[in-house]
């Protein structure tokens, strides 16, 4: 596929931007690393509202682009060779609009590994582990009379804001004095326990006061006000 309009998302949701990048998602936490990302590059994208709670990932339409029906996803009309470029899963889509628009990745290579392997963390670790405390504590996992899934869940948790903790004891990113796609990539996640999960009490939050108030710079940017928003809820 070359082109925006030979994807059949594109008729779907429809494009009132077309030659802009094309976001599909829904404001969870994976989800708006993307807006973020987008807005604090300065891209010019178009939202469209991929509505998890209807099961809007599991069309056809959707999953052509992403056949592992989650959000997000865009094409950039504009991708490499200046053909339409689809890409699914957050830390990809991340990376490539880093290295499109030149900002919030270092050009040199040693800095550059290093902001991946935080990326990674989030992939890796966080990302899976978070989603698990906030199923068996907010969600159906309250249902379970035996609670070790929820307390391995949690105590992995724990130990991994740890690792946050330490690395922020000094600096004010994750990469010392530059905002990042690894602070994009992860600090919409750590702010979730503390709100929407409501696990501050579970996972102890208040001995991580480096990390929140890392969590409190990257959501008062700009970028992310805005951003933390798209696409809205409708």
């Amino acid at each position: 596929m070359t082109k925006l309009s030979d994807f059949a998302i594109a008729k779907h949701w429809p494009a009132q931007h077309p030659d802009r990048i094309q976001l599909y998602s829904w404001p969870t936490p994976n989800g708006v690393k993307v807006s973020i990302a987008l807005e604090e590059m300065g891209l010019a994208y178009e939202a469209h509202g991929v509505n998890i709670g209807r099961n809007e990932t599991w069309t056809d339409d959707f999953l052509e682009l992403n056949p592992n029906g989650k959000i997000p996803a865009i094409i950039d009309p504009n991708g490499p060779g200046g053909q339409a470029l689809p890409l699914f899963e957050s830390g990809a889509i991340l990376v490539y609009l880093a290295e499109k628009s030149g900002k919030l990745i270092s050009k040199d290579p040693a800095r550059r590994y290093e902001t991946l392997q935080w990326m990674f963390f989030q992939t890796g670790h966080i990302g899976p582990m978070f989603g698990q405390v906030g199923f068996f504590h907010k969600f159906a996992g309250r249902e379970y009379e035996d609670k070790r899934p929820l307390h391995r869940y949690r105590d992995e948790s724990i130990r991994l804001l740890g690792v946050l903790e330490k690395r922020l004891q000094d600096r004010p990113w994750l990469m010392g004095d530059e905002y990042s796609i690894a602070d994009v990539q992860i600090f919409p996640w750590v702010r979730n326990m503390r709100g929407f999960y409501d696990a501050g009490e579970l996972l102890g939050l208040h001995n991580f006061p480096k990390t929140y108030e890392w969590v409190d710079r990257a959501a008062a940017r700009p970028a992310s006000i805005r951003g933390l928003e798209i696409p809205p809820r409708s």
